[in-house]
C-alpha cells in the first residue's frame, strides 16, 4: 500500500500543476481566455466579487483575496468533509479486513502458477467486495473533479483581476514575488500535514513522510515565482485546510474510529481467504533420496530375514 499512496501522493500533486494550468485555458502569453467556460463562470464573477468589495467597502485588494477565498473555501467545506469522512469510514473498516489481506498476499507469494497467481489476486479483490469496502479507502473521483476547478479559478482570480498587481497588502506590493508570503504558505501546509497524522498508527505514518515533506515544498516551489496575490491565496488555502483537517483528524476521527469498532463488533469481517497449503511435496536431495532407498532396502532384507526364519 505504500507503493500506492506514493503513487496517488505524486500524480496527486502533478495533477495539481496541470488543473492549474489546464481548467482555464490562456492565451500564448498565460493571460486566461475570457471565452473560457471556467473564465466565464468562475473567474470572472470572483474577480468581480474582489472588485466589489474593494470599491463598495474600501477594502484593499489583499483583504478581498482574503475574503473571497474565505467564502468559496466554507462553500465547499461539506464537500471536503464528507469525502473525508467516507474515506477515514474505509480506511479504518480495512484494518479489520488486514489479517485476511495478510493471508492473500501471502498465499500470491506461494504462487507457483499462472492460475494460483490470479485466484490469489481474485481473493484480495473479494475480502474487499464482500465486506463492501474499497479497495482504495473511500477515494473518490468526483469531489476532486469539483473541487479543483474552482481552486484553479481562485488562482487566476487572485493572478489576473485588474487592480491587484499595483496594489499593497502591509505594505507587500501583491504584483511581485514576497518570500515572507513563501515562507508562510510553506508552513501552513508543513502544519496541515503534521495535523494530518494525528491520530493514525505509526505505519501509516511512516508512508505519510514523503507527503508532510514534498506537499509545502511544491507549495513554495509554484510560490517563489508567483505574485503576492497569489501567494497570499495560497496562504489563506493553506491556514484553511489546517482548519479542516484539524475538524476530521482530532474531532471527527474519533468518533468514526469507535463508530466502527463497534460495527465490526456486532458484524465481524466475513472470512472470505485461509491460508494456502502446499500439497506439492518438496524435492528430496539425491543424497537423501538414496538414503531413503537403502533404508527401504535395508528394512525389506529385515522383514525378509524374518519370514525365513520364520
Amino acid at each position: 500500500m505504500s507503493k500506492m499512496n506514493k503513487w496517488f501522493l505524486t500524480s496527486g500533486l502533478f495533477g495539481l500543476l496541470l488543473t492549474l494550468s489546464g481548467c482555464v485555458s490562456t492565451n500564448a502569453d498565460g493571460t486566461p481566455k475570457e471565452s473560457g467556460m471556467i473564465y466565464r463562470f468562475l473567474v470572472k464573477p470572483l474577480g468581480s466579487m474582489i472588485t466589489m468589495l474593494v470599491e463598495n467597502f474600501n477594502w484593499s485588494y489583499g483583504w478581498a483575496i482574503i475574503a473571497v477565498t474565505i467564502i468559496v473555501r466554507v462553500i465547499i467545506l461539506p464537500l471536503g468533509i464528507n469525502q473525508s469522512r467516507k474515506t477515514m469510514i474505509q480506511s479504518e473498516k480495512m484494518q479489520f479486513l488486514k489479517p485476511q489481506v495478510d493471508v492473500a498476499q501471502a498465499n500470491l507469494k506461494k504462487a507457483t502458477t499462472r492460475e494460483e497467481q490470479m485466484q490469489a489476486q481474485a481473493d484480495m479483490q473479494k475480502i474487499y467486495s464482500e465486506n463492501n469496502v474499497s479497495m482504495f479507502g473511500g477515494i473518490g473521483c468526483l469531489p476532486l473533479l469539483i473541487q479543483m476547478p474552482i481552486f484553479s479559478a481562485l488562482y487566476f482570480t487572485a493572478r489576473y483581476t485588474q487592480g491587484i498587481q499595483n496594489s499593497e497588502f502591509f505594505g507587500f506590493s501583491l504584483g511581485e514575488p514576497s518570500i515572507i508570503f513563501v515562507a508562510i504558505a510553506g508552513i501552513a501546509y508543513l502544519a496541515q500535514g503534521y495535523i494530518s497524522t494525528i491520530g493514525i498508527p505509526e505505519e501509516q505514518k511512516k508512508t505519510m513522510k514523503t507527503m508532510l515533506i514534498v506537499s509545502p515544498l511544491m507549495i513554495v516551489f509554484m510560490s517563489m515565482s508567483a505574485p503576492a496575490g497569489v501567494t497570499l491565496y495560497w496562504v489563506v488555502g493553506g491556514v484553511f485546510s489546517c482548519i479542516q483537517t484539524f475538524i476530521t483528524n482530532v474531532i471527527m476521527k474519533p468518533k468514526i474510529k469507535a463508530q466502527v469498532e463497534a460495527e465490526m463488533k456486532a458484524n465481524p469481517p466475513k472470512t472470505v481467504v485461509t491460508p494456502r497449503k502446499d500439497v506439492t511435496p518438496e524435492k528430496a536431495a539425491p543424497a537423501d533420496k538414496k538414503a531413503l532407498n537403502s533404508s527401504k532396502q535395508n528394512g525389506s532384507g529385515r522383514n525378509a530375514g524374518k519370514q525365513q526364519r520364520k
